[in-house]
């Protein structure tokens, strides 16, 4: 079915019929005081104009009655602000003049076409016409018949596009500015970084749980040893209770956006990830020198989530292999490093590099630098942070 045909059926068509009657009030009241100057609501209406509140009472009744079925001003692109720069207000003022402007063909149309159709129904049946100025003219009885539903007709067309004509001027003239929406794109880029650090979190989190727990329960199943097995069983349980705390601060940021997260993890509880290390059979050789309570909060959390992810990798690529960790806190700088020996065999698990990559956009992140490769012989994570940008 045709848009136009669509439409008279559509309860929008009558919500914006409704904001057109709107201004049929101060056209009435004034029409009372000076009929002879119908114009002059148009002058009345400037000085409010560049009233800021006026452009939000005028975005407000726009986006509820020109576009109900949108909630958001981003949706309906209306803007719900008040005016801030001198653009907005004579924004809203060319607003004002052409809102009145259509108001009044509307009016127009809904006094005169329906009084058209009344005359016609009196005409058709056989009641004189006496100087009516609704209708210039008398027709035939016959024509009159035929003519009765088309005043309605042109009545719901005219409806119709003139609610097209004022929701698209509210669009063009309450939308948002170029600040607004500057703004807004601004807003929208922090909230996808904001998932993909939420991702990041859980990749890093839940992966490097994961990993422990599948090391441990094939290192178990190979040795045969019950008392290993006991050992196993504690770490694996650790582990998933350590990710069980972190998938509850990922799903609180979720949950309740306004609402200030748990602490997330940082490098002076870096043990915790050593003891997971070692729980899955790796000698791991840690040296962590320097004040890392000192740390600022954005290098301690990020830190610890690349020395997260580089143990895991060691676990997933590598097996219980002997890792070294060092971690030194240094004037000006964060150093972290993580090396382990290349196994002989096939690697247990393989992977799509995204954990490398996420290493190095950490890094880059805080204004500094990851190195991932091969090294003597064996393969080395190094990440520099620098902590003067940051305080």
């Amino acid at each position: 079915m045709p848009r136009i045909l669509r439409d008279p059926f559509r309860p929008v068509t009558y919500s914006r019929w409704l904001h057109l009657c709107v201004p049929f009030l101060l056209l009435a009241v004034w029409m009372f005081i000076e009929p002879e100057w119908p114009w002059m609501p148009l002058l009345i209406v400037i000085p409010f104009a560049f009233l800021p509140w006026v452009r939000l009472a005028e975005g407000l009744q726009a986006q509820f009655l020109l576009t109900p079925q949108l909630d958001r001003s981003a949706e309906s692109g209306i803007s719900t602000t008040p005016s801030v720069r001198w653009a907005d207000r004579w924004r809203t003022l060319l607003w004002l003049e052409l809102r009145l402007v259509v108001a009044g063909a509307a009016w127009a149309a809904t006094v005169w076409l329906p009084a058209m159709t009344v005359e016609l129904i009196a005409v058709a049946m056989g009641h004189p016409l006496n100087g009516n100025p609704f209708m210039p003219f008398t027709p035939p009885r016959w024509v009159a018949v035929l003519l009765v539903p088309v005043p309605v007709v042109v009545l719901l067309v005219t409806v119709v596009l003139l609610g097209h004509l004022i929701t698209a001027l509210a669009r063009r003239l309450l939308g948002p500015s170029a600040a607004e929406r500057l703004t807004a794109l601004e807003a929208r880029t922090e909230q996808l970084l904001e998932r993909t650090r939420i991702a990041r979190e859980l990749h890093d989190s839940i992966g490097h749980a994961l990993t422990v727990a599948v090391v441990q329960a094939g290192a178990a199943r190979a040795a045969n040893d019950p008392a290993f097995t006991d050992r196993a069983l504690n770490a694996i349980e650790e582990t998933g209770r350590a990710a069980l705390e972190d998938l509850e601060r990922v799903l609180l940021v979720l949950r309740e956006s306004s609402r200030a997260p748990s602490q997330r993890p940082t490098l002076v509880e870096a043990d915790r990830l050593l003891a997971s290390a070692r729980a899955s059979g790796a000698a791991v050789d840690a040296e962590l020198s320097g004040p890392l309570a000192e740390l600022p909060g954005p290098v301690t959390r990020e830190g610890y989530r690349i020395l997260q992810e580089a143990l895991t990798n060691v676990l997933r690529h590598c097996g219980p292999v002997p890792v070294r960790v060092r971690v030194d806190v240094g004037p000006g700088r964060l150093v972290l490093e993580v090396s382990n020996p290349l196994p002989e065999g096939p690697q247990i698990m393989t992977g799509n590099g995204s954990g490398l990559r996420g290493i190095k956009e950490r890094a880059a992140l805080l204004g500094g630098d990851a190195e991932t490769g091969p090294h003597e012989g064996g393969w080395r994570v190094r990440a520099r942070l620098p902590l003067e940008r940051i305080r």
